[in-house]
């Protein structure tokens, strides 16, 4: 277990992070000029944090490049809205497209990262994020799985536990798979991990200390 913590993080030391901070930071860390994919819920907040002049281009899955921030007051469109019908701006040179040609682009491998939420995630970056398996749960995959498997590289953003203190950070995911090793990275309000073959590795993390939060999940320290 090594972290390597940022001046960002230094200054969010005290306490866990708001989904709000927590896109903050995943924003920092999208490499300009890369093609991304926000999934539905929480990771659209992202695209409200994306400095101007980044260059990175949001893709939808409901069919739109150059996405902008979430749009307020007169600038609602109720005909622009991203894959979660929340409605969104356009950024010069937007360009807008058939359902089909955009899991194209998903499948294709153009994407550079997608940031999708998750029930759990394995430490080896095995993906559960359509199916908790219960019988009174709808099932809702999405592009999910098309993501997964299409993204060069595909980020978490989640909260660490459940309401009932659970980790949704796991040695092997419980619940029904949207892909098998595919995840690299996981923000959670608690901290950030590297995530694949050689197991998970702790970042940074907020309002707890490195090794608290190993023992919690049980990550073993190297």
């Amino acid at each position: 277990m090594t972290t390597t913590p940022s001046a960002q993080a230094q200054a969010y030391a005290d306490h866990r992070l708001s989904m709000d901070e927590l896109a903050a930071v995943l924003a920092r860390d999208i490499p300009s000029g890369a093609f991304v994919n926000l999934g539905i819920g929480q990771p659209t907040k992202i695209a409200d944090h994306l400095p101007a002049g980044s260059g990175v281009v949001l893709h939808t899955e409901n069919g739109m490049l150059n996405m902008g921030p979430k749009a307020e007051g007169d600038a609602v469109d109720p005909d622009l809205t991203n894959a979660g019908k929340v409605p969104v701006t356009e950024l010069p040179g937007a360009a807008y497209f058939h359902h089909a040609d955009s899991f194209a682009m998903m499948r294709g491998g153009h994407l550079d990262v997608c940031v999708l939420g998750a029930y759990q995630v394995a430490f080896n970056g095995d993906l559960a994020n359509w199916h908790t398996g219960k019988p009174d749960d709808i099932p809702a995959v999405g592009g999910a799985m098309d993501l997964a498997i299409g993204a060069k590289d595909v980020y978490v953003m989640m909260t660490l536990f459940t309401r009932s203190g659970e980790p949704k950070l796991v040695p092997r995911c419980t619940y029904p798979l949207t892909g098998l090793g595919c995840v690299s990275r996981v923000y959670t309000d608690h901290g950030v991990f590297d995530v694949g073959p050689d197991g998970v590795r702790i970042r940074e993390t907020y309002g707890v200390s490195p090794h608290g939060l190993a023992d919690r999940l049980g990550i073993t320290s190297s």
